[in-house]
């Protein structure tokens, strides 16, 4: 055997050694690309909130609309409207005494007056109400017997009209437990503890039992669904808060699990409306032609995928401009310039544009942008799902605008300690987002459930009239 010349064993060695450390730098370099592209993410290219972007984060300049500020043409105007004589308390009549040209003495009555009213609040203060329970003693056995409250009556110092200003303190106008404690000790002479408040809490969130479980299922049996779910804290663990949103009704649930299980729990197996959703993989068992992928969610993507270089950055401005197109055919729908038998030949060449181009991004080698292109070819039904189905958004909007009170609950009460803390939120959400799009008084339906619960008389709906 030849003896091997040691220059070219030499040689061999350091082109093997040069093969490694290329695909060393070639890992080094796809991973330093990851970290700039992470580095560089925002509220305009991903699905991080808006709150978190840093001062250096130029945000695109929005279209002007060539609109005025204030009321459009069209628009109409509130007014203060004078309230009818049944709810005037008192009336005073005011005449001029003298004729302000001439000072004669003036007489008579205007069969018309001008009327202005004020609106007063009476001194705030506590109304007490003390119930003495007797025990009397038989004259016969010698037997006593304590007298129990009346139907209606708490077992607790908060009567049912007080506990349900203090849901609504904490939970409508999210007033931590101290300053709704504050308040009550100020304006009305109410000492409470942070403690009893809580307890109080815990009343009004048994009191709507019933209510939310009946929304919950009107929800499940909807058309379509908008869901979405954030962070949240339970005793310091990790949990997340889930929303549901329709039309009229929106629930809420705090759960330990951003799962696929608990999306199903939060629909129910039997599911058989429309899903409107982000790309979670947890909804990925909801049957594709039954789900619509939130455009929101996708432009965003898009204007990531726009700052590539090369090729997957064309293809991202590409599908951007479509996406900017689609909303704008959806807007003009929704405005009645375009009519519901017409729309879909509108919005066909952005489709047949997008399938265009996700082939095309599917087509390139292996890498983060084929496959995000190959995961919405999968999910292509689900993209249009808007436009074969009346009352279906091509956007999860409603569902994130739903939670945005949630966060602000969250960052001011730094989550919950208990399950009964979470009945608390879920609940008092579930009905302050509810009522708000039905148009109808939190304090008055707070009311009327903590009536119906002492009285053990038939709670208040929350679903809207008809249903």
């Amino acid at each position: 055997m030849a003896d091997v010349d040691p220059k070219d064993a030499r040689i061999a060695q350091l082109e093997a050694e040069v093969a490694e450390l290329k695909v060393l730098l070639s890992k080094a370099l796809g991973r330093i690309a990851e970290l700039e592209r992470q580095l560089g993410q925002n509220s305009s290219n991903s699905s991080k909130l808006p709150s978190s972007d840093g001062p250096g984060v130029q945000r695109p300049p929005k279209k002007p609309t060539g609109r005025k500020p204030g009321g459009q043409p069209g628009h109409k105007g509130t007014t203060r409207v004078l309230v009818g004589p049944e709810r005037v308390n008192l009336t005073r009549h005011v005449k001029p005494t003298s004729c302000r040209k001439y000072h004669a003495a003036l007489a008579g009555e205007d069969a018309q007056p001008r009327r202005h009213q004020v609106v007063e609040v009476p001194p705030l203060t506590a109304h007490v109400t003390e119930y003495r329970l007797h025990r009397l003693k038989c004259t016969g056995c010698g037997a006593e017997t304590s007298a129990e409250l009346p139907v209606g009556v708490p077992t607790g110092v908060c009567g049912p009209n007080l506990m349900a200003l203090i849901a609504f303190l904490t939970g409508r106008m999210r007033l931590s437990k101290r300053e709704a404690v504050e308040f009550l000790d100020d304006a009305l002479g109410i000492p409470l503890s942070v403690g009893g408040l809580s307890e109080v809490e815990v009343r009004v969130a048994a009191a709507l039992g019933a209510p939310y479980d009946e929304a919950e299922d009107y929800v499940r049996r909807q058309r379509a669904v908008h869901l979405d779910e954030t962070g949240w804290r339970e005793r310091r663990r990790r949990a997340w808060l889930w929303a549901r949103v329709t039309r009229k009704v929106s629930v809420f649930r705090v759960a330990r699990a951003q799962s696929k299980a608990e999306a199903k729990a939060q629909l129910g197996e039997g599911f058989l409306g429309t899903a409107v959703t982000d790309r979670f993989a947890g909804y990925a068992w909801v049957d594709v032609r039954r789900r619509q992928i939130c455009w929101a969610h996708l432009a965003r993507d898009f204007q990531a995928l726009s700052e590539w270089e090369g090729v997957a950055g064309l293809i991202g401005a590409g599908l951007l401009t479509q996406a900017e197109a689609l909303f704008d055919t959806w807007h003009r729908h929704q405005d009645g310039r375009i009519h519901a038998w017409t729309f879909d030949r509108y919005i066909r060449p952005v489709r047949t544009e997008v399938r265009r181009l996700l082939e095309a991004g599917a087509a390139l080698p292996p890498s983060r942008p084929q496959r995000f292109c190959k995961g919405l070819l999968k999910l292509w039904p689900a993209l249009w799902r808007f436009t074969r189905l009346d009352g279906v958004e091509p956007t999860n909007n409603a569902a994130e605008r739903a939670l945005r009170p949630a966060v602000l609950w969250r960052r001011g009460s730094f989550g919950t300690h208990s399950e009964e803390g979470n009945r608390v939120v879920e609940r008092m959400l579930t009905v302050t987002a509810s009522l708000r799009v039905q148009v109808r008084s939190v304090l008055t339906f707070l009311r009327d459930a903590m009536n119906a619960w002492l009285h053990g008389t038939p709670s208040p709906s929350l679903l809207p009239a008809g249903s």
